[in-house]
């Protein structure tokens, strides 16, 4: 299986590295996982609607550059669906199993994804209805992808 996360902007943060570093090492044992950066678009810290819009726009046009497109997308968004980690692995196994091989997981930047992204998306996954910094929910969401794929195989991880 093929899993690349695609993400905006680049991590910076030493701590966050080192963590989705050790998910990366450790998922590789059952799958190839790549993490795709695309570059934020600089914008000033108040935006109106308008420009907001625009913003998402270019950052979403570069994301969308970097699907495949037999690829099955799945954005991270707040209105996303919510799963538990066990609901999240039977849906990988799932998709595996169908012949979804190419699984894209899409996190947007500070303002989110834009309607482009959300459209070519084949789902949208919820953490929580809380807001969670952008590159954060890289680490969180490399520790849920190897958590699934521990559950699938039936081999042990704290709960």
């Amino acid at each position: 299986m093929n899993i690349s996360i695609i993400t905006v902007g680049k991590l910076k943060e030493k701590y966050l590295k080192q963590g989705i570093d050790e998910y990366l090492k450790r998922l590789s044992a059952y799958a190839k996982v790549d993490v795709i950066e695309v570059p934020d678009e600089k914008a000033p810290e108040i935006l109106s609607e308008n420009e907001m819009v625009q913003v998402k726009a270019k950052e979403g046009s570069r994301i969308l550059s970097k699907i495949h497109p037999d690829a099955h997308v799945i954005a991270l968004a707040i209105e996303g669906k919510m799963k538990t980690s066990e609901e999240l692995a039977e849906r990988i196994d799932h998709l595996a199993t169908y012949g979804k091989s190419k699984i894209v997981f899409v996190i947007g930047g500070s303002l989110g994804l834009s309607e482009e992204v959300i459209k070519r998306a084949d789902e949208s996954l919820s953490f929580s209805k809380m807001t969670f910094p952008h590159q954060l929910m890289r680490l969180i969401l490399v520790e849920q992808v190897y958590r699934a794929f521990r559950i699938i195989k039936g081999e042990p991880y704290h709960k």
